[in-house]
């Protein structure tokens, strides 16, 4: 420990080290239940790229494991400590170094939160799509790192396919610069997106070159109540199936809108068993969502209602981005799956859910990204209570094996972290898992970069 500090002192600031144990102890871990984290040796929060640097070298030099971290908004414990490790907090590393509406591009440093991007672009004209729930809190370093998604994925993408070159600190200190600024550029293997997911397992990003697009125009959308899941799901596949283009195609189950409705009093029909949310932001909404809604009454929607305008639309969204932080607060812990599967299985996942929560007497509410087939089951379970604890782990696996066995995959936009590993090699089976390890042993052949993630 002495060693350790006093080498990081060497280039550190003193303000960017934290050793007082209670303070690092807040450090120990994101939100994700079931995962297990040790105690850091220190926390270093650096603001320079040198600084980052400093920390991989006595790293290196130590032999002293590092676990990046953005706002610790993960919810699959990738950003958990290790004992003894570095904690090594991007968070101020928080400048917007550029924005250029010529080239639609923001060059950014990772500790920037996704919000904050997303208004300054606006400034300009142009809109930063991925927008994670979590959108007011966690960084664009976090985003990257787990490959995050957001509401509008079904229109415009993920995060993986905004970033266009990075700059990453290696294992060993050296800088790493990959991908461009151009809109085109196929020189070489792709390691820009190869860190897109990484977890903080290859390097430590300090730079990306996002893509960005123009403003769209305002957004309205419709609500749709349904007697089952099966018949939303049935309206979701006609939407797409027809080549409507939706910016937004979100399910929340009963179980959700109960606990929103006892959250906020937002007044969402509690009698219904699915409600659909579908939105367009063309230059004239207006004819998508009729189409739309048609599709619904046509799947046996017993209620359609389209928003007026923006102010009623943003209030049906708001109902959607509460369905997380709703479910928390049925018991005293939750956790929170993010399995995907195809659109065209996606009654099967939800109704199979159901089974599930019935199976071990539990409540799980499901909210989904129903363009894309990326549903959020939420079990929710007293933690103080062992028994329904090891119900809670248990219905966690069964609902993953599910998406596996539905064509699916164990994390749409979470990551693997601690919580999801043993599944991991479970869906990439023993080839891919080897190739996956030979890549992570290239980048780091010490094993320091964020232990006992992914593997």
């Amino acid at each position: 420990m002495d060693a350790l500090l006093s080498r990081l002192r060497e280039n550190l600031p003193p303000e960017a080290l934290i050793t007082d144990p209670d303070v690092t102890a807040s450090y120990s871990n994101d939100m994700a239940s079931f995962c297990d984290a040790g105690t850091p040796a220190v926390v270093v929060l650096p603001r320079t790229v040198e600084q980052v640097q400093h920390v991989m070298r006595t790293a290196t030099e130590l032999r002293v494991p590092v676990v990046p971290q953005g706002a610790r908004t993960g919810l699959s414990g990738g950003a958990n400590a290790s004992d003894g490790c570095i904690v090594l907090s991007l968070v101020r590393m928080d400048r917007i170094l550029e924005i250029s509406p010529v080239d639609r591009i923001a060059v950014v440093e990772p500790g920037v939160v996704n919000a904050v991007l997303s208004r300054a672009v606006g400034e300009h004209g142009l809109y930063y799509p991925p927008d994670p729930s979590s959108w007011e809190t966690c960084t664009i370093g976090g985003n990257i790192g787990t490959a995050s998604g957001g509401l509008c994925c079904v229109k415009y993408g993920v995060t993986a396919e905004y970033v266009l070159g990075l700059e990453a600190v290696l294992a060993d200190g050296r800088l790493l610069s990959t991908g461009r600024r151009t809109a085109k550029g196929v020189a070489g293997y792709d390691l820009t997106r190869l860190f897109v997911g990484s977890e903080g397992s290859l390097g430590i990003v300090v730079k990306a070159v996002l893509a960005l697009r123009p403003k769209p125009p305002r957004q309205l959308v419709l609500a749709a109540e349904f007697p089952s899941a099966a018949a939303a799901c049935e309206a979701v596949c006609a939407i797409m199936e027809r080549g409507h283009t939706p910016s937004l195609l979100e399910i929340m189950d009963r179980t959700t809108i109960r606990a929103v409705n006892a959250m906020a009093q937002m007044g969402l029909p509690d009698t219904t068993e699915a409600l659909l949310l579908a939105a367009f932001d063309t230059a004239d909404p207006g004819p998508d969502l009729a189409a739309a809604g048609e599709l619904c009454a046509a799947a046996g929607a017993t209620q359609v209602v389209p928003a007026e305008d923006e102010a009623e639309s943003e209030l049906l969204l708001q109902a959607r981005r509460l369905s997380l932080t709703a479910l928390e607060a049925v018991r005293t812990a939750t956790m929170i799956d993010d399995v995907c599967v195809p659109r065209s299985r996606l009654a099967e996942m939800i109704d199979g859910t159901a089974a599930i929560a019935e199976k071990y007497d539990l409540t799980i509410g499901v909210c989904a990204h129903a363009g894309d087939g990326n549903t959020h089951p939420v079990v929710c379970f007293d933690h103080r209570d062992p028994g329904e604890s090891a119900r809670a782990r248990e219905s966690f696996d069964e609902i993953m094996a599910l998406g596996l066995e539905l064509g699916g995959t164990i994390t749409g936009e979470h990551g693997v972290g601690v919580l999801k590993k043993e599944w991991l090699a479970r869906e990439l089976g023993p080839v891919g898992m080897e190739l996956q390890q030979a890549v992570k042993k290239a980048f780091d052949p010490l094993g320091i970069l964020n232990p006992g993630k992914l593997f």
